[in-house]
């Protein structure tokens, strides 16, 4: 006779939904870099020279004052239907940023410019990532630079390697 129980299987919550199949994943993910780029490609990309695209800021004037993207152009949400063709070519690619992770306004404004025409990225962390990773920021004093957070940004290493 068998006095051992049956083992009972448990499912791993992050099993619960199974993996997408390949295919699936790869044409979702593929997606996703279609709409999504991060500060750490956007700096690579403007340190490079001529990225190919424009950064654009969509904060508030007083959010603009107080640091954004070197080289940014500032271009708040609610003034993209208004002024987006005064400047930015409609044949350039546009990355768009607001606060950070827990903000839509990049969100928002990526959809405004799409709306109108405009091919469109968004750049993932917004201007807070881009503090924490250690970039510089213009300000109407100047250029200022903060130490990278080592809870985003590798300690000692150029990149993350990512």
């Amino acid at each position: 006779m068998n006095t051992t129980s049956p083992q009972v299987s448990a499912v791993s919550p992050v099993l619960a939904t199974p993996p997408a199949v390949p295919a699936d994943a790869a044409a979702y993910f593929a997606s996703r870099l279609a709409f999504h780029t991060d500060v750490a490609d956007v700096r690579a990309s403007l340190r490079a020279g001529d990225p190919g695209f424009v950064v654009v800021d969509s904060r508030s004037t007083p959010s603009w004052d107080q640091g954004h993207v070197p080289g940014a152009v500032h271009l708040p949400t609610a003034l993209i239907p208004r002024e987006a063709a005064g400047l930015l070519d409609p044949a350039v690619p546009v990355v768009v940023y607001c606060w950070g992770p827990g903000c839509d306004g990049a969100t928002r404004a990526a959809l405004a410019l799409a709306r109108l025409g405009y091919r469109v990225k968004e750049m993932l962390g917004g201007i807070e990532y881009w503090i924490r990773e250690g970039y510089p920021v213009e300000t109407w004093e100047g250029t200022e630079q903060r130490p990278a957070d080592p809870l985003t940004a590798p300690v000692g290493a150029a990149e993350c390697g990512c």
